[in-house]
């Protein structure tokens, strides 16, 4: 009687736990057309860059001095600000 009272609480339980869910209200009546928003194109630091084999930049180079290992500028300089 005790493993029936409680596997029916378990259901009990989970079945309360369902039911407050809440399920958003649709709009039946008009729908707007979305616009396509255009996305804004990410600057590239300078195609001249020199790479290692492994693909991050070569410090030994000044205009890789202050950039970060994925060539994107390092922000703790003040020219990169």
């Amino acid at each position: 009687m005790k493993k029936f009272l409680t596997a029916m609480s378990i259901i009990l339980g989970l079945g309360f736990a369902t039911a407050q869910q809440a399920v958003p209200a649709t709009k039946t009546t008009t729908t707007k057309a979305v616009k396509p928003v255009k996305v804004a194109e990410t600057k590239t630091v300078k195609p001249a860059q020199k790479l290692k084999k492994d693909g991050t930049p070569d410090k030994r180079y000044k205009e890789n001095q202050k950039l970060k290992k994925d060539g994107t500028p390092d922000k703790r300089y003040k020219i990169n600000k």
